[in-house]
């Protein structure tokens, strides 16, 4: 009973994380300047991984846009598209992740007791993606000439950092528990 508790939490926790990194993809938000004009109206730019958001055209336009990728920017064109591949990526393995978790919790008392080194696999792997995600956007951040002083990472990019983090914990708790939790009780298998 133990493992199908320890399962059951993990999953219940990471399917949160997932949705942050969901969230993170669909909310324009990875990047954001704000200021006030001398008139005191406020100002707002936001990047995000496919759109870019501007409070003074009250719009969102396609980003990055062919002169991005085709002018003298093709360095963070190149670096901006990985991030959302890897990002969307991440969420393709994170539901993969989930129907596991449920193959596992389904599948009897074997599935429960060897199931955490693959668990603990895929979840490194997926935080590997988006701790990579999470790095090339402060990278960018930091070094490219579009972003100057008044520019900070946003509430997209903390929770990738929340939800790569989570994952990272579940892989080496449930690895620790795959190692440390005895065997469930009941009958032993048949070789």
């Amino acid at each position: 009973m133990t493992r199908v508790l320890v399962y059951a939490s993990s999953l219940a926790v990471f399917t949160v994380a997932s949705v942050l990194t969901l969230v993170s993809i669909i909310i324009p938000r990875w990047v954001s300047y704000r200021d006030t004009t001398p008139h005191g109206t406020p100002i707002t730019y936001t990047y995000g991984l496919h759109r870019r958001c501007s409070s003074t055209t009250g719009e969102c336009t396609h980003f990055p846009t062919y002169e991005d990728c085709h002018g003298t920017d093709r360095y963070f064109c190149s670096m901006w598209r990985s991030v959302g591949f890897l990002m969307s990526f991440a969420v393709v393995l994170e539901g993969a992740i989930i129907l596991a978790f449920i193959t596992i919790l389904m599948g009897g008392r074997t599935k429960r007791e060897s199931g955490w080194k693959i668990m603990s696999f895929l979840l490194l792997l997926v935080a590997m993606m988006q701790c990579t995600s999470m790095a090339l956007v402060a990278y960018l951040y930091d070094w490219d000439d579009r972003f100057f002083i008044g520019w900070r990472l946003d509430i997209s990019w903390i929770f990738t950092t929340v939800s790569w983090s989570v994952a990272f914990l579940l892989a080496v708790g449930l690895a620790l528990s795959g190692l440390l939790i005895p065997p469930e009780n009941g009958y032993l298998l048949l070789k």
